[in-house]
């Protein structure tokens, strides 16, 4: 052996979470930036890419991180300065880390859009020894504008390595039995904190423009199956499928959820119970745009109870989860 052959790590399995992303505080600054990069992505927004560099750096970028950023101020977790998105990846890492004790896999995770960057965190799985890969992107239900989101940034990450590792991105779990599994188990222990009986459980996904499902994104199918798998192995209360945070003029997938709970109080349903299958973290998302701004919404209607079951987050089910996909590909 070549005594001048510098010291290379290799023949272990890099894991790395993904999810969507989060500004690293709330200020105007980070808020914009991580703002510019999400609505920069050409599979989030489909537009002519000229026309949208005018209206998102004039009109968007202007205006709509104020707007965020109050959102955001009123999810935030000041005791740990994170975004509830941050927070629970990192637990769920945390805990995914203790399935696994082999000294030839290391788990990590990185954000879409935002810190820490899925660049960064492959060149340093590699760095340390990593000669395979397996990506978990957190969105059970595939969708372009998510989960190949993730697929493109992870490729564009490879093509700068001289030394690549192999690759293998589960690119969704949405029937995984243990997926539905821990929805069910979600709903009956909310079920058992409250006081009430829901007349319905509202099973609200992120939605896509229309015109996305139109060229043949299976994202809705994938949604419609959770619902429909989840409906099978709890029977009790009626589950209805609905799309929330369009953004734009243009149609997205419907029934839209904010319309519907405005709606529902008229149809005799005035006891709710929410859900959000699609987001493995509580976010933004689900703690502003559904648990306040969804309730005011089906109260001021005529509604008389609402709540919202938490997401998945660092739930032990939810781990048992994320371990039995990653095992699939994990050769000891």
């Amino acid at each position: 052996m070549n005594k001048n052959h510098p010291k290379i790590q290799y023949g272990k399995t890099g894991v790395l979470l993904v999810n969507l992303g989060t500004p690293d505080s709330t200020s105007w600054w980070d808020i914009r930036k991580y703002l510019k990069e999400f609505l920069s992505d050409r599979r989030v927004i489909e537009v002519n890419p000229i026309i949208w560099k005018i209206i998102l750096n004039l009109f968007i970028l202007t205006f709509r991180p104020s707007k965020t950023a109050r959102a955001y101020k009123k999810i935030w977790m000041k005791d740990v300065n994170k975004s509830p998105l941050r927070f629970y990846t990192e637990m769920q890492t945390n805990k995914l880390r203790q399935k696994f004790t082999s000294d030839d896999i290391t788990i990590d995770f990185a954000m879409r859009y935002g810190n820490p960057s899925i660049r960064s965190k492959i060149f340093e799985l590699k760095g340390q020894g990593c000669e395979n890969l397996i990506i978990l992107p957190l969105y059970p239900q595939y969708a372009a504008a998510t989960t190949a989101t993730v697929c493109d940034e992870v490729y564009r990450s490879l093509m700068g390595m001289r030394w690549q590792p192999s690759l293998q991105i589960i690119s969704h779990y949405e029937s995984e039995t243990k997926y539905i599994y821990a929805l069910k188990n979600s709903i009956e222990k909310k079920i058992s904190q409250i006081e009430w009986i829901p007349d319905l459980i509202l099973a609200s996904y992120h939605g896509i423009p229309q015109k996305y499902f139109d060229k043949g994104d299976p994202y809705h199918c994938y949604c419609q199956k959770t619902s429909r798998l989840l409906s099978e192995s709890y029977k009790k209360i009626p589950i209805r499928t609905t799309f929330q945070s369009r953004f734009g003029p243009q149609a997205w997938l419907q029934p839209y959820t904010d319309k519907t709970l405005e709606k529902l109080p008229s149809e005799g349903i005035k006891n709710l119970l929410v859900i959000c299958p699609g987001f493995a973290s509580d976010c933004v998302e689900t703690l502003e745009e559904i648990s306040i701004e969804g309730k005011n919404s089906f109260i001021d209607a005529g509604g008389k109870n609402f709540d919202v079951v938490k997401c998945l987050n660092d739930n032990d089910d939810h781990i048992e989860l994320f371990e039995t996909l990653i095992q699939k590909y994990f050769v000891k």
